[in-house]
C-alpha cells in the first residue's frame, strides 16, 4: 500500500530532509531578510532628509557619491534576496514546494552580496567590524544552508 505524497514526493506526516534542512535555517532566512529591509527602508529615509545618523556610524566615505552609488547598486540583489527569502518561508508553512526553489535562489544571491560587500571593502584595505562581521555572516550562512540542502538531495534522475 502506498501512502499519499506531498509536492516534494514525501509521504504525508514526514518531512523531508530539505524540509528539515531548512527549518533549521528558517531564523536566518527571516533575520537576514527583515534587517536587509529594514537597512533599505533607513537608507532611504536618509537619502530623503527624513532621518540622521551620526557619521562614525555610517560606513566609510559614506557622503562620497562613488560610494553611495556602489551601496544603491546592492539594491535590486539585496530585495531579490529578502523578497524570495520570506516568500520561501511562507511557502514552506503552507506545504507547497515552491519554496525550495525560492529558498535556493534566496540564499545564492544573500551569499553573492556579502561575499560583493567584503570583496569590495578588502580591496580598498578596510576594515571595520561593525560592517565586516554582518557581510561576513550574511556571505557565510547561506552557504552552509545550501550545502546542506545538496547534501541531503535525491540525486537527479540521468537519461
Amino acid at each position: 500500500m502506498m501512502l499519499p505524497a506531498n509536492e516534494e514526493g514525501v509521504s504525508l506526516g514526514q518531512v523531508s530532509p530539505a524540509a528539515q534542512q531548512f527549518k533549521r535555517y528558517k531564523v536566518a532566512f527571516v533575520l537576514t531578510d527583515v534587517l536587509m529591509l529594514a537597512y533599505w527602508a533607513t537608507t532611504a529615509a536618509m537619502a530623503l532628509g527624513w532621518l540622521r545618523i551620526p557619521a562614525e556610524l555610517l560606513y566609510s566615505g559614506y557622503h562620497d557619491r562613488v560610494l553611495v552609488a556602489w551601496n544603491w547598486s546592492f539594491l535590486p540583489l539585496d530585495l531579490i534576496f529578502s523578497f524570495t527569502g520570506l516568500a520561501a518561508v511562507l511557502l514552506h508553512r503552507r506545504g507547497h514546494a515552491a519554496w525550495r526553489d525560492l529558498a535556493i535562489i534566496s540564499a545564492v544571491c544573500t551569499s553573492v552580496a556579502g561575499l560583493m560587500a567584503i570583496s569590495f571593502w578588502a580591496l580598498q584595505g578596510e576594515f571595520d567590524p561593525a560592517w565586516w562581521v554582518p557581510n561576513a555572516l550574511i556571505m557565510a550562512w547561506p552557504v552552509l544552508f545550501l550545502a546542506g540542502l545538496l547534501r541531503d538531495a535525491e540525486p537527479a534522475p540521468v537519461g
